[in-house]
């Protein structure tokens, strides 16, 4: 018997349907992959598994195979029937028609499911990394718990980090984190939604393993989803091909991955374009932090780095190397511990590290950032979000114009982006939000733009659009982009030069191609996703 039955599942939003009849039996202890492009219907899916209220099918019906304490009602695995529970009694088995049980049946198996979404750090900021992950058992009384969140910390290589404050870490670091909280609510289904979407090549991997030894070898029930062919087919144990809301495939892992591979486009050749004038100056830049219990924490630690106007450049490393905090000091929204940053509005140099409107406020409303962590105004539509939710008065028809034309220059095709006016945010992909995001930044039509990993959680062909986008800009535009980014290939495909950054430190500045020349193989092997 299957642990969970989709049985002829549909659901619409704007009665647009997402997925279409969809049938799925998963069983228990299996790794289910779930493959497809942004858009569709990975994150809908998921989310309906969970029981998130905006999901609830329009036709169709979602069933779990459950064992249940008629003691206590704690509900486990179908494979625990007849064996005694914690509480004393003894667990029957149970079947739940989750859209359709009792307000009770339907809180006890949402208890046991643990999620890891994209792009979310759901952590207590100011609590140490020990307490974020104490905090989350389910038994706060057991003794043991210390040992089991260290094992955990041992499980997501981040026993380094345990007397940190969670606020203190980079993006990588705190996803790990959230990573070992989920964990520690011991689940009986684990739901990962683009786990490794915005962590180096490095990071991912630590992911990667950290499923396998924490979820996968455990016999936990695990769906995933990607757009990464090589996440899937190195977690899952079966893979299910979504397109357009629709099952295409479902069978093995490797033979589906190939095919979805054959599908993703090459990009479109660009001419070339005339590098202009220094735009932004960095000399010995530094910024450290001060903690009582880390000492002193050298961020960016002596960067010397210029940057021409009208370049893609990009700052790229692993997770901790200081990327984002050096992308916040030349976006002025955070000063430096020391060293110069200037930029040219016009001809005139300005010091962005000094306060006050003849200083970094002349510079700032040039300046776009869009941060890893991204969210958009969930209560107003693609077209709020992109004019007034950002402050831009405009009369409603040039707003949509205006609308309608950074939409298409983030990969959406007319027809599309025409139709996204009126959505919400909730009722997007995980990719289609993020180009949106992007958008959202260039509406504006800063002259520096800095990007803070563009591509994270994007699937292939939708990351094509993102470079698409990019090059766009430059050449129509007259815009500058600094891209922080792990992903090489997206690098050598998108960007004039590249800054490599380790430990707070610019170890070297060049073309993309020369530095990845520098690289030792096993640096390559961490900083070129095609080879995760």
């Amino acid at each position: 018997m299957s642990f969970i039955e989709v049985k002829n599942v549909t659901k619409k939003f704007d009665n647009e349907p997402v997925l279409k009849n969809i049938n799925i039996d998963i069983y228990e202890g299996e790794v289910l992959g779930v493959l497809g492009r942004s858009g569709s219907g990975k994150s809908v899916l998921l989310n309906m598994l969970r029981g998130i209220p905006e999901y609830e099918p329009d036709e169709g019906e979602v069933i779990y195979h459950v064992s249940e304490c008629s003691k206590c009602h704690r509900v486990d695995v179908p494979s625990k029937v007849n064996s005694p529970c914690s509480c004393g009694g003894k667990l029957e088995e149970k079947e739940i028609n989750l859209w359709k049980s009792s307000r009770s049946d339907f809180a006890a198996v949402k208890r046991r499911i643990s999620i890891m979404l994209q792009r979310t750090f759901a952590l207590y900021e100011e609590k140490t990394v020990i307490e974020n992950i104490m905090q989350s058992f389910e038994n706060q009384r057991d003794p043991d718990n210390i040992n089991k969140a260290i094992n955990l910390l041992k499980i997501t290589r981040m026993e380094h980090r345990t007397t940190h404050v969670a606020r203190d870490l980079s993006g990588g670091e705190k996803q790990r984190i959230v990573l070992a909280r989920q964990l520690a609510k011991n689940p009986m289904l684990f739901l990962a939604d683009e786990p490794t979407g915005t962590l180096d090549p490095k990071t991912a991997k630590v992911i990667h393993k950290a499923l396998l030894n924490g979820v996968k070898d455990k016999n936990i029930t695990m769906i995933i989803n990607s757009h990464w062919p090589e996440v899937i087919k190195d977690l899952s144990d079966r893979v299910i091909w979504l397109e357009k809301g629709e099952i295409l495939e479902d069978g093995e892992p490797e033979g589906i991955v190939e095919k979805f591979v054959q599908e993703i486009p090459l990009p479109k050749k660009h001419e070339s374009v005339a590098i202009g004038d220094p735009l932004i100056r960095m000399v010995d830049l530094k910024k450290y932090y001060f903690s009582v219990t880390r000492g002193v924490v050298k961020s960016v630690d002596g960067v010397t780095l210029t940057i021409n106007e009208g370049e893609i450049a990009s700052i790229v490393g692993l997770s901790g190397a200081g990327k984002t905090t050096l992308s916040k000091l030349i976006a002025g929204l955070i000063e430096p511990s020391d060293g110069e940053i200037e930029v040219r509005l016009g001809e005139e140099w300005i010091d962005i590290a000094k306060k006050g409107p003849q200083h970094r406020g002349r510079v700032t409303p040039h300046i776009g950032l869009l941060h890893q962590d991204f969210s958009l105004y969930p209560y107003k539509t693609i077209l709020g979000n992109l004019t007034d939710a950002i402050s831009l008065d405009l009369p409603l028809e040039f707003a949509k114009m205006k609308s309608l034309h950074v939409l298409t220059a983030v990969g959406f095709k007319e027809e599309e982006a025409a139709s996204l006016l009126e959505k919400y945010p909730d009722q997007m992909s995980g990719g289609e939000r993020h180009r949106v995001a992007i958008a959202q930044v260039l509406i504006k039509e800063p002259n520096i733009v800095i990007l803070d990993e563009p591509t994270g959680t994007m699937d292939p062909i939708t990351r094509r659009h993102v470079t698409e986008s990019i090059l766009n800009a430059r050449e129509e535009l007259d815009q500058t982009f600094v891209i922080i980014s792990h992903d090489m290939d997206f690098v050598l495909e998108c960007c004039d030069s590249a800054a490599l950054m380790r430990e707070g430190k610019l170890l070297d500045h060049g073309k993309p191609e020369d530095i990845v020349k520098q690289l030792t193989s096993q640096e390559k092997t961490k900083m070129l996703n095609k080879q995760l």
